[in-house]
């Protein structure tokens, strides 16, 4: 194992910990002048779930670091450097008795310097009551919601220190008789090299960039008489076909910078510190940080594990809703926290892991996520 070594420890934190002072002064110099910031206005807020467990026990940094098929949803550049074909399956217990599912495979060709994947991710709930102003106890009708996303990536090395990739995904939105539909774009890089011959990685990610989100179907159509407005004595008219006009919704686009560094880089054991600094178009500029110990060839066998940590900072759910204290601020205050683990063996070309992830979410309670890998 490699020896501890102070000044590169130094240099690390010093890394790792420069932009979050940058940010601090974004935030103070925000503070004094109007928040524009369009909280709550993206929809298909499920394209931020994530894929892996391992992504989500390290929060936005992971996208420096993601090396398997869980990359063509992080950061498509990372899968550029697969080293074999592999396939991922995840599920997300979320909050609500509400499920996130996540599935990809991804193939190298070309001696291993491009690399093909596809995905797909989906969430929803199902058998729902319908409740009107007029019915409060219930129409005796159900409704559902249901939505999907599928993408296709094409990720290469340029050079041995840098690979790019992009994704293009459609997203649909199934809310009950109405739905929508939109196409977006995912672009990542990824540059590897080696600081005190430690391997540091460096990644810009760009997420979710496309087009609004816009409705129709049954549950926008009307035609009923004319409603009257307050004060106005009714006018008697006969019912006439409409539809209700929506407004587009934007998708959460997201720009991503993540760090990465091998503080102790053994051959069979690692500890990586990481962290990412984000800014997405429904919140303030937010940040993360996290840590990942991990071992392989466990008493001269194929086994190892891993064991990761991390916070994650979303200002929105700072925002002061009230003035007076109340007694939700131990679940705001350790928002954002997640853990997580996992078990793997590989001989030769084949490799299966299972991966799991706590992460919490405040006022919602904690929430599960489990992930089944597989490589040959």
């Amino acid at each position: 194992m490699s020896q501890f070594n102070a000044p590169r420890f130094a240099l690390v934190v010093a890394l790792l910990g420069f932009l979050p002072a940058a940010l601090a002064a974004q935030e103070s110099n925000q503070d004094s002048n109007q928040d524009n910031t369009g909280y709550g206005t993206t929809a298909a807020e499920f394209l931020l779930f994530g894929a892996g467990a391992r992504g989500v026990a390290l929060g936005g940094a992971y996208p420096a670091i993601s090396t398997d098929a869980s990359a063509l949803y992080y950061n498509p550049a990372g899968a550029a450097l697969m080293s074999r074909p592999s396939a991922m399956v995840s599920t997300y217990e979320y909050v609500a008795d509400t499920r996130y599912s996540w599935a990809g495979v991804a193939f190298p060709f070309s001696g291993g310097t491009t690399t093909f994947g596809a995905q797909i991710g989906t969430f929803g709930f199902g058998d729902q009551p319908v409740y009107t102003a007029d019915q409060p106890d219930g129409t005796g009708a159900r409704y559902s919601v249901n939505q999907t996303f599928a993408g296709l990536t094409l990720a290469s090395n340029f050079s041995d220190r840098f690979s790019a990739g992009i994704t293009g995904k459609v997203i649909a939105d199934n809310l009950g008789d109405a739905s929508g539909t939109a196409f977006a774009l995912d672009f990542g890089t990824n540059f590897h090299a080696a600081l005190n011959n430690h391997p540091i990685k460096f990644a810009f990610v760009l997420a979710n960039l496309g087009t609004n989100l816009k409705y129709s179907g049954d549950a926008l159509n009307t035609g009923g008489p004319r409603t009257p407005l307050p004060g106005e004595d009714e006018v008697p008219s006969l019912p006439q076909p409409g539809q209700f006009r929506t407004k587009d919704f934007p998708l959460p686009t997201t720009f991503r910078v993540a760090l990465a560094y091998d503080l102790i880089a053994a051959e069979t054991s690692r500890l990586t510190l990481m962290g990412d600094f984000n800014q997405m178009t429904s919140n303030s500029a937010g940040f993360s940080f996290g840590s990942e110990w991990a071992s392989s060839r466990l008493g001269g066998s194929g086994f190892g594990f891993g064991l990761r940590a991390s916070y994650s900072h979303a200002p929105a759910n700072n925002i002061d809703l009230v003035t007076n204290e109340t007694a939700l601020d131990d679940e705001e205050r350790y928002q954002g926290v997640a853990v997580g683990g996992g078990l793997n063996y590989e001989a030769g070309n084949f490799a299966i892991g299972l991966d799991y992830a706590f992460r919490y979410m405040g006022v919602l309670g904690g929430t599960n996520f489990f992930t089944f890998s597989l490589g040959w």
